[in-house]
């Protein structure tokens, strides 16, 4: 049987976050131990793509955004998102 805690959405994001921050404090660490420009820029962008998905799930977690409220957004209509021929 699933604990309560394991059906608990907001548990695996806590989890998660816990993963990325010390996954973002390894890429900066490693900012400064190698010398070539494009292996820190990589590792310094990583970080920041990382940050960024931390605050989502933040958000997440807060409903701080419209896109997490739990009132159910009104459906929208299927539009065409590309300009490929239908089949």
């Amino acid at each position: 049987m699933i604990s309560s805690s394991e059906n608990n959405p907001i548990h695996h994001t806590q989890k998660i976050k816990v993963q990325m921050r010390q996954l973002i404090d390894h890429l900066r660490e490693d900012v400064g131990k190698v010398t070539e420009p494009k292996a820190q820029a990589l590792f310094e962008t990583s970080a920041e793509v990382l940050t960024g998905l931390v605050k989502a799930f933040d958000d997440y977690e807060n409903k701080s955004e419209e896109a997490w409220s739990t009132e159910p957004v009104a459906s929208r209509s299927k539009e065409r998102t590309t300009n490929a021929p239908r089949r």
